[in-house]
């Protein structure tokens, strides 16, 4: 719960617009990714909008995940796709540079980065051959 002197960074960053905003630069990007793709199917649609549920209710906003889907499980949810330290660099890669596509200050965009690099890497269940 963020306190009366704090704003969160789903605030912070624009709210719903912004996060709607990133999600659609972002799957773009996955979707042209030769490490990530495979992992994505191709009617990305019912993804991106979880997506944008997830982001919103992780960087602070309303509980739209967790109202829709039950507590969300993340680790458990991606246990079924191969992920390397390799994929979880490649998917930070693409919201950085779909974070830059929207015009976030840079600033903002590491703080957000960094926040993200968490659940990238705890998604990792394959090593690297």
């Amino acid at each position: 719960m963020v306190n009366n002197n704090e704003i969160s960074l789903y605030d912070y960053m624009g709210g719903a617009e912004t996060v709607r905003k990133l999600v659609e630069a972002f799957y773009p990007k996955v979707q042209l990714d030769p490490l990530l793709a495979p992992l994505f199917p191709k009617d990305i649609m019912p993804v991106l909008e979880k997506q944008y549920l997830f982001l919103s209710q992780f960087f602070g906003g309303p509980a739209l995940y967790t109202e829709q889907n039950g507590h969300p499980m993340m680790r458990a949810r991606h246990m079924p796709f191969p992920i390397t330290d390799t994929h979880a660099a490649a998917w930070l890669n693409c919201m950085q540079q779909a974070m830059q596509d929207i015009e976030l200050p840079d600033p903002l965009i590491e703080v957000l980065i960094e926040r993200l690099k968490g659940p990238a890497y705890h998604f990792v269940n394959t090593p690297e051959v």
